[in-house]
């Protein structure tokens, strides 16, 4: 069974970085592709970046391209979200989120896609 924590949210300025990560406990990590998702406040959930099971492939929003990086370390279980030059914008609750099993390569990017989710991280950015 898949759960997931994220951990590595917190309160930054305009122009920051910070690290999220996600931790898969139920040991088939390897076997599920993987998404960041984010939920402004007062907005829709919204896709962020997604990953394929072994990290081949990538996707990213438009909003975030060129600043945000999706990675995963399946010997961890664990998946990161390096967000640099982080706006007043990207202020919001994340989740991570899981799809599996699913074949090599793949990589969704609908929140209905997804099956497993963690409880979220808050970002904060202060301008």
């Amino acid at each position: 069974q898949v759960q997931l924590v994220e951990s590595g949210g917190g309160l930054v300025q305009a122009g920051g970085s910070l690290r999220l990560s996600c931790v898969d406990s139920g040991g088939t990590f390897s076997m599920y592709a993987m998404g960041w998702f984010r939920q402004p406040p007062g907005k829709e959930r919204e896709f962020v970046a997604a990953i394929s099971r072994v990290g081949r492939r990538t996707y990213y929003a438009d909003s975030v391209k060129g600043r945000f990086s999706v990675s995963r370390d399946n010997a961890k279980s664990t998946v990161y979200l390096e967000m640099n030059s982080l706006k007043p914008g990207d202020t919001a609750v994340y989740y991570c989120a899981a799809r599996g099993p699913t074949v090599t390569g793949a990589f969704y990017i609908r929140d209905s896609d997804y099956g497993y989710w963690g409880q979220g991280t808050q970002v904060t950015i202060s301008s």
